[in-house]
């Protein structure tokens, strides 16, 4: 009788052992990441589940080794990082995307898009040989629900420009 109980143990465990491996060897292909100060919050956990399999209609989303992040293509083409400090002042170009304001960031390798006016942040770096600017609009839905902070992209004539100094009138006379 023993006997009998044992079989079905036996496969049990092997079949557990197989997943276990299968599960394994999953992780192993995944993309090594750090991830951002802030991803653990709940706003980038929002994101991540509302992310695109596919991006350009071409890239294809791919397991990562770190919370709040995530990568289309192979080799990578698109790294995202939700939970990057907030961007407060920026010299960098400003432009506005469906309803998520950006930064541009043209870097030598690559061009790097952050948030601006939400927190978290969320930070897109994409390999400008191989990725355009639509995967912003292809990610827009998702990065959307974070919550505003305020700020927001301004148009340069929003600008006030100071005003010029006052230039002293032809009738003032030198002190003498």
């Amino acid at each position: 009788m023993h006997s009998s109980r044992r079989l079905p143990r036996a496969l049990g465990a092997i079949a557990l052992a197989v997943g276990l491996v299968a599960a394994l060897e999953g992780c192993a292909d995944a993309v090594t990441l750090t991830p951002a100060p802030a991803a653990n919050s709940a706003a980038c956990a929002a994101v991540q589940v509302r992310l695109p399999t596919t991006v350009e209609s071409k890239l294809a989303i791919r397991a990562t080794n770190a919370q709040s992040t995530a990568v289309w293509g192979t080799p990578a083409a698109v790294v995202l990082h939700c939970g990057v400090p907030v961007p407060t002042v920026s010299d960098l170009p400003c432009f506005t995307l469906g309803s998520v304001d950006w930064i541009r960031d043209a870097r030598k390798d690559s061009i790097v898009y952050t948030t601006f006016g939400r927190s978290p942040a969320v930070q897109v770096a994409l390999d400008p040989t191989a990725a355009t600017s639509d995967v912003l609009q292809d990610i827009g839905d998702a990065v959307s629900t974070l919550p505003k902070d305020g700020h927001a992209c301004l148009d340069p004539s929003d600008v006030a420009t100071p005003s010029a100094p006052a230039t002293p009138s032809a009738s003032a006379t030198p002190a003498g």
